[in-house]
């Protein structure tokens, strides 16, 4: 009989073919199952010998083999060595040719490709959108240093150099660099009661974050950000801006508190409750409650819903309500410090007091210290700022991806992209003596929506905080702090996600679990620990259902109406489920005694460990003389099965197949059987 064997090798290698082939008669069939037990009543001695043949000559195999040998040639170390290095220096070399492309060089440049078709509405759209968005980032952040814990002016420092150099790197035209909530919280949290040397470590903060950025991006792992699932994502977001409200509560009250989770914050409001003072208070609340009302202005729209029926007045009725309600945070601060003005020498309400004036120095980050009497080398440095240097840059591009993604409108966002930029601009920020930053989503909102065409309206956004440094820090003297207070509780107060939990509690349940537990954590936690917390559970509970693949299970007659068992595993069978999915159908195979079938159309991936267990599966099958065909098993995986040689591996592609598979497995049985029989007859 000819060797036609109908094995997972064949289906491998001639797998284009597979699913048009005619089905397979009885005696190939057969021949399958003869073929499989010679293979294995021979593999071991052929093992051997091959084993006793290398040995033998391997003195020979130095460069070419034995005449007539069908032994691998093996390769001298010194001829591997030059190899090695020879691929090494080839793929360094396509590397470098594939990297210095004009396509990559636009890719990493996107300036290149939008600039030369700049025209004069793009210029309009962009000045207005930059000094809109001006007049919100110089309140901002003055009210973001405070938050940062460092002295206000460094607010001001870290929110134009990074505005320029995101025109040239930057991909989301509504992206202006700069403080941002979050990232202040964090880097707070890393330099509280550092004291009066806050800053500097601010300062190296931010070229540390600026270079983990820049390395990620070189090395392209923008695709960590998916590990941070949506349920993690809101509800670390959530715990920052209950942590951020809680920490502007002081300012608004005028008294002294701090905390580094949200629990020790509350708890020190409440021991300085007896010295809040009255009128700072009232001034806090007051501006709450005002830019709560200002906002509502954004959304009035005067005349008729049809855009088109609207006259020239509803259009500038309606434009000027949306630019008083986007101005709000600018109107506010002004209003605040003409009463600062006229109080300043009453103790009537604290003021931010004396801002230096002027641009910045622009010098290397602090790589060490000496202040007086605090003095602090860079490592020192470095062992204080601790899991912020990583847990920062993370935060960063998980806010800046959101804001890519929310008004990208369809387009794809490259993270890869956005980290070199992000990089760049904090480690330039870093030179200017700011802290670290990313995108605002309330900035970004006020860009779209003011008409930004491109990322340069970042310039005019940028020298309007210069201008400001210049001309306007003796002013900034009389803004109350109240008032910075009120309007960081005012704006990140919408950061709350509330709106997720219900969608959430209606698609999937299980996802509230890694949301709240972030939520938790971060509130009890300082917060990069409380999210790593949420990212182990959210990673627990992917290996979970890693672990446990559904599994459909029936019973299906085939077309000459043999019952057998069909089992459809719904993924991939790696490690961590191989010992669930064999258990699951050992026993449902035993339970019922009838040809079972795997469906494999589903399985994608498999490593040595699931291999292993289909080697343990059929020989199971084998000894209780239980059929088992695996069906639609992809080329790629049969390869990796066969690595360990399993025996009655039986794969098909066509479910007429089955029944002659069914039949010659029975067939082959019952010889067997009546071989046993003889046996014991002749020795009896």
């Amino acid at each position: 009989m000819s060797r036609r064997r109908i094995s997972a090798h064949k289906m491998a290698s001639d797998a284009s073919g597979r699913h048009n082939a005619a089905a397979i008669g009885e005696e190939e069939a057969m021949a399958t199952y003869y073929m499989m037990e010679y293979d294995h009543d021979h593999r071991d001695e052929d093992n051997a010998n091959h084993h006793a043949a290398t040995n033998g000559h391997h003195h020979l195999q130095k460069g070419y083999p034995k005449g007539g040998s069908s032994q691998s040639v093996l390769v001298g170390n010194d001829d591997n060595s030059g190899s090695r290095i020879q691929d090494a220096t080839n793929w360094i070399r396509e590397k470098a040719r594939k990297s210095f492309t004009k396509k990559v060089l636009y890719k990493r440049l996107p300036v290149l490709s939008w600039l030369p078709r700049y025209n004069g509405q793009d210029a309009v759209g962009d000045l207005v959108a930059g000094i809109t968005v001006g007049l919100t980032v110089i309140p901002q952040s003055l009210a973001y240093a405070n938050i940062a814990g460092v002295p206000t002016q460094y607010g001001l420092y870290g929110s134009f150099l990074g505005c320029f150099l995101y025109i040239i790197f930057g991909s989301c035209k509504d992206v202006p660099m700069g403080p941002t909530a979050i990232v202040s919280l964090l880097t707070f949290q890393q330099v509280q009661n550092l004291g009066e040397v806050a800053f500097y470590y601010a300062i190296l903060l931010c070229f540390f974050v600026g270079c983990v950025e820049l390395l990620m991006g070189i090395l392209g792992l923008g695709f960590v950000i998916d590990f941070i699932s949506g349920p993690v994502s809101s509800g670390f977001t959530s715990a920052a801006a209950l942590i951020i409200v809680t920490s502007q509560v002081k300012d608004v009250m005028g008294i002294s508190a701090s905390g580094n989770t949200f629990i020790k914050n509350w708890d020190s409001l409440f021991r300085a409750m007896d010295n809040t003072r009255l009128w700072d208070t009232v001034l806090g609340v007051s501006c709450i409650v005002v830019l709560l009302l200002m906002r509502l202005l954004t959304m009035v729209n005067v005349g008729p819903k049809d855009d088109m029926e609207k006259t020239s007045t509803h259009r500038i009725i309606n434009k000027t309500l949306w630019l008083i309600g986007t101005s709000r945070n600018a109107i506010l601060v002004i209003v605040c410090g003409f009463i600062g003005y006229w109080l300043d020498n009453t103790d009537t309400i604290l003021l931010t007091g004396s801002i230096p004036a002027g641009l910045p120095d622009i010098k290397v980050p602090p790589f060490g210290f000496n202040n007086g009497n605090q003095t602090a080398t860079f490592t020192e440095m470095t062992s204080t700022l601790g899991t912020g240097i990583i847990i920062l840059p993370l935060v960063a591009l998980l806010e800046d991806i959101a804001i890519c993604k929310a008004f990208s409108n369809g387009k794809p966002v490259d993270a890869t992209q956005e980290l070199l930029a992000m990089g760049i601009c904090n480690i330039g920020n870093s030179f200017v003596q700011g802290f670290p930053g990313s995108g605002s989503l309330s900035r970004s909102a006020v860009n779209n929506s003011s008409g930004a065409r491109t990322p340069l309206g970042g310039l005019y956004t940028g020298l309007l905080v210069m201008l400001s440094l210049l001309f306007l820090t003796p002013l900034f003297y009389y803004i109350p702090k109240s008032a910075l207070g009120a309007m960081i509780i005012a704006a990140v107060i919408f950061m709350v996600e509330v709106h997720v939990v219900i969608p959430m509690w209606k698609t999937k349940k299980s996802d509230l679990i890694p949301g709240i537990g972030t939520f938790v954590a971060c509130l009890a936690l300082p917060l990069e620990i409380g999210i790593l917390v949420g990212i182990g559970i959210n990673i627990l509970f992917i290996l979970y259902h890693a672990a446990r693949p559904k599994i459909a299970i029936e019973n299906q007659v085939t077309p000459e109406g043999v019952e057998y068992l069909l089992l459809t595993p719904d993924r991939c069978l790696i490690f961590p489920s191989v010992d669930y999915v064999r258990n699951l159908v050992t026993k449902h195979s035993i339970k019922q005694a009838i040809p079972v079938v795997i469906d494999c159309s589903h399985i994608y991936g498999a490593d040595f460990t699931a291999a292993k267990v289909i080697e343990c599966i059929t020989q199971d099958f084998t000894a209780r003389k239980q059929p088992l065909f695996f069906y639609n098993l992809k080329p790629s995986i049969v390869a990796i099965f066969n690595g360990l040689q399993p025996k009655d591996f039986v794969v098909y592609y066509s479910e007429h197949e089955l029944d002659n598979l069914i039949r010659a497995h029975k067939k082959l049985t019952e010889e067997s059987k009546l071989k046993t029989d003889i046996s014991i007859i002749t020795t009896g």
